[in-house]
C-alpha cells in the first residue's frame, strides 16, 4: 500500500529539479500525478516514463488563467478527479535590490506569487468537489528570512507563505490542508545555472557549490531534490493530518544560525 493511493494530484515545475522528484516519489507511492510545466519536452518524456496509467503531461504557464482552466480540464479527463496540488514552479534571480529593474521584479512576483495564487484559486474548487486534500506550496527559506542580492525572490516567497496561512483558513472547513515547505540551498539548475550552461566544467562548478554550502550551511552540503520530495509527501498524505497552515524549512540547519568552523 503506497501513502497516496487512490490520489491525483497535480505538480506545476515538475519537468526537472524538485517537482520531477516530486512526481516521481508520488507515482511510487501510489498517485497519479498531473505534470504540469513549460518544459514540453522533458515533461513529456518524464510523463512517458512514468507511464500513461500514472501520469500525464500538460503545458502549464503558471502566470496564465487559460492554463490552469485547461490543466485542470486534463487532469479530469485522464483522471477524473484532482485532489491535490504542489505548487512547485519558481524562477530565481540574483540581483542587488537597488539594481533590479522592475521589469525582472514584476517577472519573479507573476510566477512566485501569482502563480501560486492562480494554483489555489483554480484548483481548491476541484480539490473540494473531490471531498477534500491537500495543497502544498514552495515557498522558501528566504521566505522567513533575508538573504542579500534575492529581494524580489524572498519577497515573492513570504508572499507564498501570507496566501499559505489565509487559504489553509479558508479552505479548513471544506477537507483541504494547506502547508508550504521552504527549501534552502537545493542541488537543482535554478540554485545552479551552471548545471545548464554547456560551456561550464561541471566538474568545477560542483566544487564550487560544494565549497559554498560547505560554509554556509551546518549540515555541510547543499540540499538534494529528493529530500524536498519526502517532506512535500508528508505533507500531501495522511500522516500530516492535523497540519495546516504552516512553514516546514528544509534546509540542513541554515536558518539556525552561523556555523562556526
Amino acid at each position: 500500500m503506497g501513502k497516496l493511493d487512490g490520489r491525483v494530484v497535480v505538480i506545476t515545475g515538475a519537468a526537472r529539479g524538485q517537482g520531477e522528484q516530486e512526481a516521481r516519489l508520488f507515482v511510487a507511492e501510489g498517485a497519479r500525478v498531473v505534470i504540469g510545466d513549460v518544459l514540453d519536452e522533458q515533461g513529456a518524456a518524464l510523463a512517458a516514463e512514468l507511464g500513461e496509467d500514472a501520469a500525464r503531461y500538460v503545458h502549464l504557464d503558471v502566470v496564465r488563467e487559460d492554463d490552469w482552466a485547461a490543466a485542470v480540464a486534463a487532469a479530469k479527463d485522464a483522471f477524473g478527479k484532482i485532489d491535490g496540488l504542489v505548487a512547485n514552479a519558481g524562477i530565481l534571480r540574483f540581483n542587488a535590490l537597488t539594481a533590479t529593474p522592475l521589469e525582472e521584479f514584476l517577472k519573479v512576483m507573476q510566477v512566485n506569487q501569482v502563480g501560486c495564487f492562480l494554483g489555489i484559486r483554480t484548483v481548491a474548487p476541484e480539490i473540494a468537489a473531490a471531498g477534500g486534500g491537500t495543497i502544498v506550496n514552495t515557498a522558501s527559506y528566504t521566505g522567513v528570512t533575508g538573504m542579500a542580492y534575492v529581494g524580489a525572490y524572498a519577497a515573492s516567497k513570504h508572499a507564498v507563505l501570507g496566501l499559505t496561512r489565509v487559504a489553509a483558513l479558508e479552505l479548513a472547513a471544506q477537507g483541504i490542508r494547506v502547508n508550504a515547505v521552504c527549501p534552502g540551498a537545493v542541488d537543482t539548475p535554478m540554485t545552479n545555472p551552471a548545471a545548464l550552461d554547456p560551456d561550464a566544467d561541471p566538474e568545477a562548478s560542483a566544487r564550487a557549490v560544494d565549497a559554498l554550502y560547505r560554509k554556509l550551511v551546518p549540515m555541510g552540503r547543499i540540499g538534494r531534490p529528493e529530500e524536498i520530495a519526502r517532506l512535500a509527501l508528508f505533507l500531501t498524505c495522511d500522516d500530516s493530518s492535523y497540519i495546516t497552515g504552516q512553514p516546514f524549512v528544509v534546509d540542513g540547519g541554515w536558518l539556525a544560525g552561523v556555523a562556526l568552523g
